[in-house]
């Protein structure tokens, strides 16, 4: 089954409350995980650093990534709070760390095992190493990223995976690991890439879901979908291609206050996003094709057999004028039409009588 992240990030705005009930609606809308992010702001930002464009768009209000992310921090208390909330719903916690501070609190205080890498930091080497050394899962996203920068970011995992404690990072050994059959043996069995597309809400001309196939192509690992576009179609559309897991961003209300929200899924449509992706998976099958089981029955209703036109005396010839075809299909196959022809009919037949030869 396809894993589906329910992706809260900061829409709980700094309140622990929003935060609970958004594990709540994640919960009730079916998702797998429900993700949060995790992070000092003073460790993240530089007191200077500008808002994306759609920051400034969503908040309408312009001012430093500090200010408005300090705003946006949960506490490690309410963090444990959360996972235990979510222990009890049977729902995944998981959270994103975008510092080392966060990281060693999400592994070693909240014993978290699976950890998501996003897209701004896979040039972020040593926080990326830092994230391979503790051995846990990783969901890589690869919005903004060239293929060539993805495999740099493996390189440095697989060197985290494999290496020794005393080992140097550098370029050429990250390159070494990556090449090597114990890091890709690592890679294949602790690393999911994530096709993405960073803008908020993302064009539809940019999705570029086939990306997602040249992933999973080009790096032999399991590849799911990262999705900031308006709406469900693209997650459900990227399940039908083979998407193994799915993250979304999700709020409690499109019209509330922060950077993220009007990109955002409001809960009814989470669910109606989880719904339809469980119903692809139910109609995407084995793959064989061969009648199903309802469809067997229909097989004598639908198709059609070879019938008398016309009165047929014993032993008179099959010609194209006593003989047609028509519903049902439980009589003799019209692939038998033309071996029937000017031979002898061993019965009499009535118009309409199905042939039995």
């Amino acid at each position: 089954m396809t894993l589906i992240i329910a992706e809260a990030g900061v829409n709980h705005n700094g309140d622990e409350k929003l935060a609970f009930e958004l594990v709540d609606a994640a919960y009730q809308a079916g998702a797998d995980i429900v993700k949060f992010q995790t992070f000092k702001a003073k460790n993240l930002v530089t007191a200077d650093a500008k808002q994306a464009e759609y920051q400034v768009a969503n908040t309408q209000k312009q001012e430093s990534q500090l200010a408005m992310l300090s705003r946006l921090e949960l506490s490690y208390d309410a963090h444990h709070q959360l996972v235990k909330h979510c222990e009890s719903l049977g729902i995944e916690f998981l959270s994103t760390a975008f510092d080392s501070e966060s990281l060693d609190f999400l592994v070693n205080d909240l014993g978290l095992t699976r950890l998501k890498i996003p897209s701004g930091e896979i040039t972020n080497a040593p926080l990326v190493l830092e994230h391979a050394k503790t051995g846990c899962d990783l969901i890589v996203s690869t919005g903004m990223a060239t293929l060539s920068e993805i495999e740099a970011v493996l390189g440095v995992i697989a060197f985290g995976y494999i290496a020794d404690k005393t080992a140097t990072p550098s370029e050429l050994a990250f390159q070494q690991a990556y090449a090597s059959e114990a890091g890709q043996q690592a890679l294949k069995q602790k690393v999911t890439v994530l096709h993405c597309t960073t803008e908020y809400p993302a064009p539809m001309a940019e999705i570029n879901l086939k990306a997602m196939d040249t992933l999973e192509r080009a790096f032999e690992l399991p590849a799911g979908y990262s999705d900031h576009s308006e709406g469900i179609t693209i997650p459900i559309a990227a399940v039908a291609r083979g998407a193994v897991l799915i993250e979304k961003h999700f709020t409690l209300d499109k019209n509330m206050d922060g950077p993220d929200h009007k990109a955002s899924l409001e809960p009814q449509e989470l669910a109606a996003m989880v719904k339809a992706i469980r119903q692809v998976e139910v109609a995407l099958g084995v793959g064989v094709k061969s009648p199903t089981v309802s469809e067997v029955k229909n097989k004598a209703v639908a198709r059609k057999s070879l019938v008398a036109a016309e009165d047929i005396k014993h032993g008179e010839k099959f010609t194209k004028e006593n003989l047609t075809i028509k519903r049902p299909g439980s009589g003799v196959s019209p692939y038998r039409y033309w071996e029937l022809l000017d031979k002898k009919a061993s019965h009499a037949y009535q118009s309409g009588d199905l042939i039995v030869e």
